[in-house]
């Protein structure tokens, strides 16, 4: 006589919650200025604003740009305002950002359009290892979204999780 398996965690009512959702499908661009620096490394006003009048916008067109500069010098935060008023016709968002910090604000706008109604009074397991980047400070988003949602929340995956927090009876 064999005993049946019984899958325990699908019994459990546990939700699992891929933060890899919020990666979204935003088109990202990122814009790096240090092509349009004199000898790339200075700021000249006059050829800065020439490579800005010809500069084709369009094709930011619905994108979400992180602006920057990846050379190690000062740049003026007008430039960047300026930089700004160009794309804002074409753009669904601009940040002064590397790669890294664009995929945290795009990562933020995402979590917060989750419905948390979703995960009312349930078990939320948030499930974290995945292939693609998730910058760390969404896991912080994540859990002041849900924390007076849900029942209890953990991190990791169902066979082995953290327990972060659990609702008072």
């Amino acid at each position: 006589m064999t005993k049946e398996i019984v899958n325990r965690v699908q019994n459990s009512g546990l939700v699992t919650l891929e933060m890899k959702s919020f990666y979204g499908d935003q088109e990202r661009v990122l814009l790096d200025i240090k092509h349009w620096l004199y000898e790339g490394l200075i700021l000249k006003e006059k050829p800065f604003r020439e490579h800005l009048k010809n500069h084709d916008w369009s094709i930011y067109k619905n994108k979400f740009v992180g602006v920057y500069c990846s050379e190690d010098t000062i740049i003026p935060i007008w430039a960047f305002m300026l930089i700004s008023t160009y794309l804002n016709p074409y753009t669904t968002h601009v940040y002064l950002a590397n790669k890294k910090e664009l995929e945290k604000h795009i990562f933020q706008i995402n979590i917060q359009q989750l419905n948390i109604e979703d995960y009312s009074n349930k078990k939320v397991l948030i499930k974290g290892c995945s292939e693609t980047y998730i910058p760390e400070s969404s896991y912080i988003e994540i859990s002041k979204k849900l924390i007076n949602e849900v029942q209890s929340l953990m991190f990791g995956e169902a066979c082995s999780n953290v327990p972060l927090f659990k609702k008072k009876k």
